[in-house]
């Protein structure tokens, strides 16, 4: 470990140290919980829609503006994507190899398939088989039709990969006719040992293996060269195909010429208050929308089902809604001035669900607002491509928060992290949820504490190794990243 990894873990440590004392605060403030209700049976649904009035407080001060857009410190890390000489030498029989082949079926959203494309490749690799270019299962809830090269650039994809695993876009004739080894079922995060004594006798007596539900299935703990192909998938050789690059970089270029920007992505739609088991606090009529949706189909719920609503929104389950997002950026000391462009599908509720943020802050758009109809028109009723565009605007922003956890803000994370660690809110909400609720509470002083909550949740470089389980794709320190002294790429 490098001094600079050495500091970091020190950073870290001091990070732990800080949440302790936050605890420590939280507990101090207890008097805030029989004022509320918090954590009582007398506590009211009402009481957890945020639903609080907030006035006074300045964030358009010249140093607030300044400290808001400013980057955190990374570090010094940069890209290094490199490769052992064992690795390199192996390449050239793996790339050469015509007898073995995977079939991959990728599901979910863009992000999601995103993360199964990603261990598709290190599978491939880990069998010396050539893969062929992933099938995008259409999506249920969206009916989304499109294909891999609707999405990707698949020559690039293939040219960028073309050292580590052959990319071919069909099965050849000799192997038309073979029967594939079919597995459904693989378990969650398994090694590439186990991938090996599972699959390889088979494959290399049949040909073709087909894989189904990759999600989480490949460990996020691999040996360093699998780690450095993962990023080098997600970060260099997945990129979006012409069409959609070019009108993400015009839509970013239209926010840019506005000044610097926050995007947020916005989780704000039925499905996402009916898979978390939460309400959204708009009104009565459409938390019952939402209660009636869930009941109808349970299996939608995803979220711990053993928890009630109140207890999912105290732990920090629950996606904030405008009126959380507009205080928490305000208490972080966004100006009023600021553009901001949102991400993600329509809200429960329409634009009266936004009215809290937008009152607050008026320069607020959407690709809807930005783009001509006419530049829209072909990716109308694909919401991938339309979430693809979402994904290059949000990326290229000076700022990025998103209102809950999921895949686009993962990928999103280690995407800014790969590119030098910048700007990403990630909304402390089990901790600031108390102060949300305590409406004596001073604005200067709300505004104190939510910034303290947040000082070490701006994007600053983690190590991945500091806690199980962590993806690299989306904590690329240590294994992707290093300091300027060791800074080199082997794509």
């Amino acid at each position: 470990m490098g001094i600079q990894d050495h500091s970091l873990v020190l950073f870290q440590m001091v990070k732990r140290m800080k949440k302790k004392i936050k605890k420590l605060d939280l507990w101090m403030l207890g008097e805030l919980k029989s004022e509320v209700g918090f954590g009582s049976n007398e506590l009211k649904d009402e009481s957890l829609k945020g639903v609080v009035d907030f006035q006074g407080g300045n964030s358009d001060g010249v140093e607030e503006e300044t400290e808001f857009w400013k980057q955190p410190d990374g570090l010094g890390y940069k890209p290094c994507v490199k490769f052992s000489g064992e690795y390199r030498n192996l390449s050239e029989l793996i790339v050469k190899d015509r007898r073995k082949y995977l079939l991959v079926v990728v599901s979910g959203g863009l992000n999601q398939q995103r993360n199964q494309i990603v261990d598709a490749v290190v599978i491939a690799r880990i069998l010396g088989a050539a893969l062929v270019v992933p099938i995008l299962q259409v999506n249920v809830i969206w009916g989304d039709e499109s294909e891999f090269s609707d999405i990707f650039d698949l020559e690039h994809f293939k040219r960028v990969l073309a050292n580590d695993v052959r990319i071919v876009s069909s099965l050849p004739s000799t192997h038309l006719i073979t029967r594939p080894v079919v597995e459904r079922r693989t378990p969650l995060h398994v090694s590439p040992q186990w991938i090996r004594s599972r699959y390889l006798k088979r494959l290399n007596r049949e040909g073709v293996l087909l894989l189904r539900g990759l999600d989480s299935r490949l460990s996020k703990d691999l040996p360093s060269d699998l780690q450095n192909l993962r990023c080098k998938v997600a970060f260099s050789a997945l990129r979006f195909a012409p069409p959609v690059l070019e009108l993400g970089n015009k839509l970013a270029e239209r926010m840019r010429n506005k000044g610097p920007y926050l995007a947020l992505h916005l989780r704000m739609e039925l499905d996402v208050w009916v898979r978390t088991g939460c309400n959204h606090g708009l009104s009565h009529e459409y938390d019952e929308i939402i209660n009636k949706e869930r009941k109808q189909r349970p299996e939608l719920l995803t979220a711990r089902s053993n928890m009630t609503y109140r207890e999912r929104k105290l732990a920090g389950l629950c996606p904030l809604n405008a009126m959380e997002v507009a205080r928490l950026l305000k208490a972080l000391g966004a100006p009023k001035s600021a553009s901001i462009y949102w991400a993600g599908g329509q809200p429960l509720g329409g634009k009266e669900a936004l009215l809290s943020l937008t009152r607050e802050f008026p320069n607020f758009y959407n690709k809807e607002d930005l783009a001509l109809p006419s530049e829209l028109k072909p990716f109308a009723n694909r919401a991938s491509l339309m979430a693809a565009i979402d994904y290059i605007v949000s990326e290229k922003s000076d700022v990025f928060m998103p209102s809950h956890g999921g895949n686009m803000g993962h990928a999103i994370q280690g995407h800014r992290a790969y590119a030098g660690h910048k700007k990403y809110i990630t909304p402390n909400k089990r901790h600031m949820l108390p102060y949300f609720l305590n409406s004596s509470l001073p604005t200067a002083e709300f505004n104190r504490i939510i910034r303290e909550l947040h000082r070490d949740s701006l994007g600053q470089p983690e190590l991945r190794t500091s806690k199980a389980g962590r993806d690299v794709t989306k904590y690329p320190v240590p294994e992707c990243m290093c300091t300027d002294s060791h800074t080199h790429a082997s794509l």
